[in-house]
């Protein structure tokens, strides 16, 4: 399926490739990528000749149904490992472990740092847990990527995906062996995250925000529901002020028909009041 898959995006997207070079034909390598959109995961290994094992969500693979089944190969034939991700650390340490089993492996384990998709297409830093652990536990080179412009292809609440040409920059591998079984060293962990990050950036040319990504999602979302509320505020005062103006007029106009009302026949007649006929001399 990768290359059936993978053909069929090369032939639509076209997508260019600078640094291929880099990728080991054989032996193991962790391969960190920015993250701006879901296809990342199939673009990536459609222009390899390896096999690039990702980490998913096992609800993928355990769905109900013709349909989950389906999911569920497709999956598995682009490279996708299943890791129950909802047990909060626990799911941390399982995906850890998965991906220290796939590079031991001699294997290609693919892995965004940023723990999640840009909501902006800026930069955002790294997880320190994953990656860095990962490549102190194994020893393997880590292969800074960059994608750019995946995040254009198909944006959010966009089910058509837009044809253009997606690229992707492979950078030199970075060794850490000099950290090997400094694993548990949390500042260690922090400073081979940050590296990794800064070839990164280097690479895709995007702006880097020292938070992550996870905290600006929460950030832009509460701003825009503020933003929401405030316009919500703004309408029904306006409307609140509309009505207030529209009273004034309405009763002064009740206020006219009420006294048109009570007036005496025929005292708007030659000449108004006083004005009444007299028999002729």
């Amino acid at each position: 399926m990768k290359f059936s898959l993978g053909g069929s995006l090369k032939l639509a997207f076209r997508p260019w490739v600078e640094g291929l070079e880099n990728i080991p034909a054989e032996g193991p390598a962790i391969l960190a990528s920015n993250h701006l959109s879901f296809s990342d995961s199939f673009f990536l290994p459609a222009v390899l000749d390896r096999k690039v094992t990702f980490i998913a969500k096992a609800e993928y693979f355990t769905s109900p149904g013709v349909k989950g089944r389906l999911t569920a190969a497709f999956f598995k034939g682009v490279g996708q490992l299943p890791v129950d991700r909802s047990g909060g650390r626990g799911a941390g340490e399982a995906a850890i472990k998965a991906g220290i089993e796939v590079v031991r492996k001699g294997g290609l384990f693919g892995i965004y740092p940023e723990g999640t998709r840009s909501p902006d297409g800026r930069l955002y830093r790294g997880k320190p847990g994953g990656l860095a652990r990962v490549a102190l536990a194994t020893g393997a080179p880590v292969i800074p990527i960059a994608m750019i412009d995946t995040e254009k292809i198909q944006p959010p609440g966009k089910v058509v995906p837009k044809l253009m040409r997606p690229g992707i920059r492979i950078g030199k591998p970075l060794d850490f062996s000099r950290y090997h079984g400094m694993e548990g060293d949390r500042y260690i962990l922090r400073s081979v995250t940050d590296e990794v990050m800064y070839e990164i950036m280097k690479l895709s040319g995007q702006e880097y925000v020292d938070i992550y990504a996870t905290v600006a999602k929460r950030e832009i979302a509460e701003a825009a529901k503020a933003e929401k509320a405030a316009a919500k505020a703004e309408k029904a005062e306006r409307a609140e002020a509309e009505q207030a103006e529209s009273a004034p007029v309405a009763t002064a106009g009740r206020t006219a028909r009420t006294e048109q009302g009570t007036r005496t026949p025929g005292t708007e007649r030659d000449g108004g009041a006083g004005a009444t006929d007299r028999p002729a001399a």
